[in-house]
């Protein structure tokens, strides 16, 4: 028998009756969201179910393909109705006088996990996955989540999860004690352990549970380490805290801190920006409409990669993480060699850090086929090129791959500022022909710039966006333009942190700066890491076409040409031993004589100028690519400054910082960065119509 005890909208929470057993269903698609309304549903649908005489237990389920995937935080920016407040329905299944059970699918996280930790029991499918990942959109769990944790698993343990917000799989979860069970039916497990409790006579309150008992000092040492990898992150830190409460607290006063802080934090401006990126991701994968119809991806089920290399090996490895086939040609039969022993490197270091399982490290290189022979491309649905950053080496290739593939294989270039529309020229079907910018290492950072020329084709660019998702990776699609979205305005901002050198700042001071400011890196230390020589040589390409108006830093050439190219040769910006990094002296001078040659008078820069001119720099460029369509939308910019040049995430990237800031102040900030740094430094058209309109770049996100 079924009956519908709440409806919540669009969702809505069913009983059915199994016996003496009540199966409350949620069924609120697409994920099962836990709304004011669905809160209320369940109020009423408990609150029937257990003063109904026949009934001896609830079991909690939800249909569709997932459990409650978390709150809707499309009401974050309200407050709750008092009465159907998260914690006072979870307080409610907590202190029920019958049994009630989870039967958890799909992902249950963060309300979704809270709603499950105050039930009884637990049975989970062994797909599933738990967790409270509220840090990442800047709160604490506000509904007991970092109370009841630690209670089960242990204060450590309860740190590692509230602090990061990961995900945890069945077998770890029933491990660490946050499950009871793991079924394939878990419907039917869990009205078993329903009706074993209600035979028993008691059923567990997590609430009643001690943490059990562990070493303080460690936990002490582990919340320093969470305070110090926060670099200016509010939210991980209170989550540390509010974990320190249920070592500290009762049960009860521990809940109303955690209730407390939590609202604190959805108010503050860092869980605002975070919230903007958690929307931005969402618009950014929509695939673009042509005119009035949304294009279809094409299937993809065979795919190929050329070039081995660091972001070759990382393709592929990517690829065959999603389940897909992979071929990846090499030139020879050497090289291929070494393609398969960094894809070993990099999959025996998973395993070794217990992120991949052994069967499943033999399974994803069991996808990857390593040759030297570009006619195994023949069946490929899509192949991914990864060689060497040079426009005549990629333009051979293309010209082969057209030959050797099928007309409606998709050919992409992970090229990350070249015109791909020149590689189309030479394929004779242009159409298939976009950019797939993958970030360094390509296994596992999340940004894709997606790039689409002129001609390509609206089904091409949604296959690229689809399969972007399936590989968990995020899409952002960019026009073309030299170094697309993030690379040119990286170009922009790094040549004002040289204009600071010049000014009197010295790259130490230039990444303290930055890296108090959120970065996870400075500019200096980051050039270190990634090598000095392939930015010399650019340079020295581009000698001959740059504009003898715009003011140019020489210091970078200076080094290189002293054999210094950074962490590889143990000298760049800074002297590098097994101690890490250090100032030298002969970079000190080299900045001061920059600055005699150009005659500059060097005077005091501080840090709050330092960021002022790197952020102006973003947004005047970013202004300039909005305008010139090559980027969608302001809030694209932010997700691809973020995700891939380390812009930090709470401060929501720079167009959202320019609102928070407001758009005329912001414009102040522009026009004296191009009064200190001269030609091609005018601020952009699209700033100072947006100024006078009083217009935020938020409107502009559609």
């Amino acid at each position: 028998m079924s009956t519908e005890t709440g409806n919540a909208g669009t969702g809505t929470v069913y009983t059915e009756r199994h016996g003496d057993i009540a199966l409350l269903v949620f069924d609120n698609p697409p994920v099962n969201v836990l709304s004011s309304a669905m809160r209320q549903a369940l109020r009423l649908a408990l609150t029937s179910a257990l003063e109904d005489a026949g009934v001896a237990a609830v079991v909690l389920a939800c249909a569709g393909r997932t459990f409650v995937a978390g709150a809707d935080i499309r009401e974050f920016d309200a407050p709750p109705p008092p009465e159907t407040t998260a914690g006072s329905v979870f307080d409610q299944i907590e202190n029920a006088p019958k049994p009630v059970v989870a039967a958890l699918h799909g992902t249950a996280l963060g309300g979704g996990f809270e709603l499950a930790l105050a039930c009884h029991g637990r049975v989970m499918a062994p797909d599933a996955r738990v967790g409270l990942p509220e840090v990442r959109i800047g709160l604490i769990p506000g509904a007991g989540g970092t109370q009841r944790v630690p209670r089960l698993a242990g204060a450590m343990a309860a740190l590692d999860l509230v602090t990061t917000g990961r995900q945890v799989a069945a077998d770890e979860a029933l491990r660490l004690g946050l499950v009871d069970e793991i079924a394939t039916d878990i419907r039917v497990a869990a009205m078993v352990r329903a009706r074993a409790l209600v035979a028993a006579g008691s059923w567990p309150r997590t609430s009643d549970h001690p943490v059990p008992a562990g070493d303080r000092a460690a936990f002490d040492a582990a919340v320093a380490a969470v305070r110090k990898r926060a670099r200016g992150a509010e939210a991980p830190v209170a989550a540390a805290e509010a974990i320190r409460w249920a070592l500290d607290l009762p049960f009860a006063e521990a809940c109303a801190r955690e209730r407390a802080e939590s609202q604190r934090l959805r108010r503050a401006p860092q869980s605002r920006a975070l919230r903007h990126l958690f929307h931005a991701e969402r618009l950014a994968a929509r695939i673009p409409p042509e005119g009035k119809r949304v294009p279809s991806p094409w299937p993809i089920a065979r795919t190929g990669v050329v070039g081995g290399g660091t972001m070759g090996s990382g393709i592929a490895i990517a690829l065959a993480g999603a389940g897909l086939p992979v071929v990846l040609v090499e030139a020879d039969e050497a090289a291929a060699g070494a393609a398969e022993a960094r894809v070993l490197a990099v999959l025996d270091r998973q395993v070794k850090g217990g992120r991949l399982t052994p069967a499943a490290r033999a399974e994803r290189l069991g996808r990857i086929t390593f040759c030297a022979d570009l006619l195994m491309l023949a069946d490929a649905d899509l192949v991914i090129e990864a060689i060497v950053e040079e426009l005549a080496a990629k333009e051979t290739l293309f010209r082969r791959l057209s030959a050797v593939t099928r007309r409606d294989t998709i050919l992409a270039s992970n090229t990350s500022r070249l015109d791909v529309d020149l590689l189309a020229d030479v394929v004779d079907a242009p159409e298939r022909v976009l950019g797939m910018h993958f970030f360094s290492p390509a296994h596992v950072m999340r940004l894709i710039e997606v790039v689409r020329t002129p001609r390509t084709a609206a089904e091409v660019l949604a296959t690229a966006i689809t399969l972007a998702k399936r590989l968990h990776k995020l899409p952002v699609v960019s026009g073309i333009c030299d170094g697309f979205i993030g690379n040119r305005i990286l170009t922009r901002w790094r040549t004002q942190c040289d204009y600071l050198l010049e000014d009197g700042a010295m790259p130490e001071q230039v990444d303290a700066a930055l890296e108090a400011y959120g970065f996870a890196m400075g500019p200096y230390a980051v050039a270190d890491l990634a090598g000095l020589d392939i930015g010399w040589a650019g340079r020295k390409r581009a000698a001959a076409t740059r504009d003898p108006r715009v003011r140019y830093v020489a210091i970078a050439d200076w080094i290189c040409e002293m054999g210094r190219f950074g962490q590889k040769t143990g000298a760049g910006y800074y002297r590098h031993d097994a101690e890490g990094r250090h100032v030298d002296p002969t970079i000190t001078q080299l900045v001061l004589r920059a600055s005699r040659e150009k005659q500059i008078t060097r005077r005091e820069v501080g840090a709050e100028e330092i960021v002022a001119r790197v952020h102006a720099a973003m947004v005047n460029e970013a202004a300039k690519i909005l305008a010139e369509g090559i980027a969608q939308r302001p809030s694209d910019i932010d997700l691809v400054l973020v995700n891939g040049y380390g812009y930090p995430a709470w401060r929501g990237g720079p167009m959202h910082e320019a609102d928070v800031k407001g758009i005329k102040a912001v414009l102040a900030e522009v026009e004296a960065m191009a009064a200190a740094s001269g030609a091609g430094w005018e601020p952009a058209p699209l700033l100072r119509e947006m100024a006078e309109a009083g217009r935020r770049f938020a409107d502009m996100n559609i």
